[in-house]
């Protein structure tokens, strides 16, 4: 049987944006060469490097600024003259 699975493992994700790393298992271990870095547990993992990330996502991070929607229409209004 053919082997049609990319390669799955531990890989370090690097936020560029933050600088946070952590650990996880991904499928692009198998697909590029990447850099490396050792790790807190003393093995060597490669690193892939992002440039946004949970840790700095507004969305995540509590830092959206909720769009006001109310304004948006009454603007949309104003500008094409909504008759009633």
């Amino acid at each position: 049987m053919k082997d049609i699975h990319p390669t799955y493992g531990p890989v370090v994700v690097r936020d560029q944006t933050s600088g946070d790393t952590f650990l996880t298992r991904s499928t692009v271990v198998g697909t590029r060469t990447l850099p490396t870095i050792t790790w807190t547990d003393g093995e060597t993992y490669p690193v892939l490097d992002v440039e946004i990330s949970s840790s700095s996502h507004p969305i995540w991070t509590g830092t959206a600024r909720p769009i006001e929607r109310g304004g948006q229409i009454e603007k949309f209004n104003r500008r094409y003259g909504r008759s009633r």
